[in-house]
């Protein structure tokens, strides 16, 4: 077998303007680039720079000239040129033919990817299903790789939105009693989100796209009534649903999205812990085409070491009490 060994290549752009190929706001080039989640590509003036293995390179090189030839016979490029070169092979395609763990990069330029098996089928899942629910104790991870696969679906450009939610349950502090409006009321609930996403888009670029209305951060109760089309729409802390409004989100469900469902049964904060409609949920559409379930461990823990012997310690006093 032929060692896949790491290139470096600068690449030319002559006698047309990049930002006829590149597109405004290079978003032709970040299309392409989205093939490529291994490869690093940096752009200056009419030079295109490649770092990596040497068969991505060279396949960007060969994409590249496609395009750039195309542009010779078309007033415009769009990212749909792009996705036509590769004769309709997605991005997602090309993350699984590659075998590349990496989901998406963060804004230090550090690869996030699966870390653990039980991670690895989670990412499979979303590929093969529309919807998804991840179950399992605190650390493992669920909520993050939910928003990078967002956040890689938003770049690749297969959504328009992402729209992460949680529902506004009290644990400890009463919301009245909280300073601010209602916004600021929430937003403490909400901060493991902004934390992840603030990991993987710039702090401008995100706040352009709270903005914008393209990442969306709301309590549960603002769910009803949508209809969410082309959007990956998670919702976070779901064991603090009961079956009603579990229901009401899964139903929110439209065209072209996908819904993952992030919970640990074992974190009610529920007044009566029986009303939760998590684990209901899931055997209610157990057998439902397009739904998948993945279930957690504690072994699968990547927080501190000490999160999991934390985890250990509290489940065994529940369990003798």
């Amino acid at each position: 077998m032929t060692e896949n060994k790491n290139a470096k290549q600068t690449i030319t752009l002559e006698a047309i303007d990049p930002l006829e190929i590149f597109g405004p706001g290079n978003r032709n080039l970040e299309a392409l680039c989205a093939y490529f989640p291994k490869l690093k590509v940096v752009a200056r003036g009419n030079e295109v720079i490649l770092e990596g293995e040497q068969n991505d390179v060279d396949m960007f090189a060969t994409k590249l000239d496609m395009l750039t030839e195309r542009r010779r016979h078309k007033m415009n490029l769009t990212p749909y040129d792009v996705e036509d070169i590769f004769d309709g092979e997605s991005p997602n395609e090309r993350y699984k033919m590659t075998g590349d763990s990496t989901i998406v990069y963060g804004i230090d330029g550090k690869p996030i990817r699966a870390r653990n098996r039980t991670q690895q089928e989670m990412v499979k899942a979303y590929f093969e299903n529309d919807l998804i629910f991840a179950v399992g104790p605190a650390g493992t991870g669920k909520t993050y790789i939910a928003i990078a696969l967002a956040v890689r679906a938003l770049k690749n450009r297969e959504i328009r939105r992402i729209i992460l939610t949680r529902p506004a349950v009290e644990a400890g502090e009463r919301l009245g009693f909280l300073p601010g409006d209602l916004k600021d009321k929430l937003d403490p609930y909400l901060q493991p989100l902004y934390d992840a996403l603030g990991d993987m888009i710039p702090p401008r670029r995100l706040q352009e796209f709270m903005t914008d209305g393209i990442i969306q951060i709301a309590p549960l109760a603002y769910m009803r009534g949508r209809t969410l089309d082309k959007a990956c729409v998670i919702l976070d802390e779901a064991q603090n649903t009961n079956l009603g409004q579990l229901k009401m989100f899964l139903t929110r469900m439209g065209c072209d999205a996908k819904f993952i469902v992030t919970g640990d049964a074992s974190q009610i904060d529920l007044p009566h812990k029986e009303d939760s409609g998590l684990l209901k949920g899931i055997r209610l559409t157990s057998d439902i085409k397009g739904v998948a379930s993945i279930f957690f461990r504690k072994e699968d823990i990547v927080r501190h070491p000490l999160v999991s012997k934390i985890v250990h310690a509290f489940d065994n006093a529940v369990e003798n009490s």
